[in-house]
């Protein structure tokens, strides 16, 4: 198995060219104002530009309401939205039906009751990412969950890990987890929201290895 590795809350063309040349597979834009990775719809779409057909492009949003994700699919073109708030399966259903593109649901991972309660994403969107719990922001936090409550649990959609992740646990954790995809945002920065070039390339390398 290959891994799979996004690099989101990207903000520049030269972090967007290191993450394509380091080997990510996918690279995430945040539009979420509170953000300090936050971008404009106009912005994230210039971005979005430079990223090579073989490199997915997701557009993050946290409960964002019906014409602001209208606009941000239609500007940006993302191949997946990820929805980091408390959105409803029922609702993320209905983006993926109306526009055709990948819906994929981020999930702080507290307990057990969590993956239990997971199921009712089944059917609903594309793939499952398990973040550590919300704080002040819904992500990007910088901090990690225990992985261990991912052991035995037999997923039902494609997953993804987040969660504090950086080049120097991302190859334990995916030994940990069995993980098929690895997010990182925080652990790749060398001040809030600025993206660190030499870490991203370090990462990517860490997970490919691994």
């Amino acid at each position: 198995m290959t891994i799979q590795i996004k690099i989101c809350g990207l903000s520049t063309p030269e972090t967007v060219d290191a993450a394509v040349d380091a080997g990510a597979t996918h690279i995430g834009l945040v539009h979420f104002e509170p953000s300090t990775r936050h971008v404009s719809f106009e912005d994230a779409a210039k971005l979005r530009r430079r990223v090579p057909a073989h490199v997915k492009t997701v557009l993050l949003t946290s409960n964002a309401e019906i014409p602001v994700m209208a606009e941000g699919i239609d500007k940006v073109r993302p191949d997946i939205v990820q929805f980091h708030g408390s959105e409803t399966p029922e609702w993320i259903a209905l983006v993926r039906e109306k526009t055709g593109v990948e819906g994929w649901k981020a999930l702080g991972l507290k307990d057990k009751g969590t993956l239990k309660r997971s199921a009712k994403y089944v059917g609903k969107v594309d793939l499952l990412l398990f973040d550590a719990p919300a704080k002040a922001l819904p992500g990007g936090n910088g901090e990690t969950f225990r992985w261990d409550l991912l052991n035995g649990h037999k997923h039902a959609v494609d997953w993804g890990l987040a969660g504090g992740l950086h080049p120097g646990n991302v190859a334990e954790a995916i030994r940990a987890t069995g993980t098929p995809l690895v997010d990182a945002s925080s652990g790749l920065e060398s001040a809030p929201g600025v993206k660190d070039v030499d870490l991203i390339h370090a990462f990517c390398k860490a997970a490919l290895e691994a």
